[in-house]
């Protein structure tokens, strides 16, 4: 029985070509949306040529378990994938796969966990700065907190709010403050964080797999600029722009070392330099071609079984 091979080898090949496809492309920085899609799926086939290879290779190596996956299959189907074929392999393949599986799921438990730490030590750091007077609620989406240094942040919640410092007032004009509540706004309406999440569990649990890594990098730089987009919609792109470099400017990112905010030039030479955005069509079809990336894996799992019913 190669087929759970075949899946594996499949899924290696998925996560080797695709990123290469993907970094020598010139469109994802023009349509992150779509580019953002297309990443999930590639990661989305990968994770299903995994499951589907464990899932034969446990059915073939325990009969309990085919017995299970194969309950409503005609005989001539069960005949077709060959359980009783398979090698000592098979077990130790699916306990492989199994464990890798929970350790994922591990991994986002543990993304997850500390992420809602950072958020209650940012509520309670709110709390601290800024503290409610008897009998005051607060009213609207901005909390000022007094600060020296220009800082906006995002406190997620049922009531989101926008967090800015004294600093970042004094230097956002115009409607830049509302280009930035805009910017933080898309990322929690888009459901960014949860992406976040998702690679960084990926890419820290499997630190040798350089597709994960891959995937959490360019999560990080494209949910920025989806953000980015959905600000410059409304506010234009000048005054997000604008807004950022208020934002950074003494952060030292616009000088010529390296800092941990390096892509925010990038980001504010985007903005001041647009180019045009494919037409629908083609957003379409990169968005249907990229649907069909996991597809692929399901259809090669029952290739035996349709060959057999045919």
């Amino acid at each position: 029985m190669i087929l759970p091979v075949a899946l594996l080898l499949l899924g290696a090949l998925t996560a080797v070509v695709a990123p290469r496809l993907l970094a020598g492309a010139d469109w994802p920085d023009r349509e992150p949306v779509v580019a953002l899609w297309v990443w999930q799926c590639v990661i989305a086939a990968v994770l299903l040529c995994c499951a589907l290879s464990m899932t034969l290779s446990a059915a073939a190596a325990w009969q309990a378990v085919g017995g299970h996956v194969f309950a409503s299959a005609p005989r001539a189907v069960v005949e077709a994938y060959a359980l009783g074929t398979a090698g000592p392999w098979a077990a130790t393949t699916a306990v492989t796969l199994a464990c890798g599986g929970l350790w994922s799921a591990a991994m986002l438990v543990r993304e997850v966990v500390r992420a809602r730490a950072r958020r209650r030590r940012r509520r309670a750091e709110l709390l601290l700065r800024a503290p409610l007077l008897p009998g005051e609620e607060r009213a609207g989406r901005l909390v000022v907190l007094e600060g020296e240094r220009p800082e906006a942040w995002w406190l997620p919640g049922a009531e989101g709010r926008l967090v800015v410092s004294t600093a970042a007032l004094r230097r956002l004009k115009g409607r830049q403050l509302d280009a930035v509540l805009a910017h933080e706004q898309g990322h929690a309406r888009a459901r960014h964080p949860w992406l976040l999440h998702c690679s960084a569990a990926l890419a820290g649990g499997f630190p040798q797999v350089p597709v994960f890594a891959a995937f959490r990098d360019e999560m990080h730089r494209l949910v920025e600029l989806a953000a980015d987009d959905m600000a410059s919609r409304r506010f234009g792109r000048r005054t997000t722009a604008l807004a950022l470099v208020e934002l950074n400017e003494d952060r030292g990112v616009f000088g010529p070392c390296p800092t941990p905010q390096a892509h925010v030039p990038q980001r504010v030479h985007r903005l001041l330099t647009p180019r045009d955005r494919l037409p629908a069509a083609r957003r379409l079809q990169l968005t249907a071609a990229a649907s069909l990336v996991p597809v692929i894996p399901v259809l090669v799992a029952f290739v035996p079984g349709l060959r057999a019913l045919g």
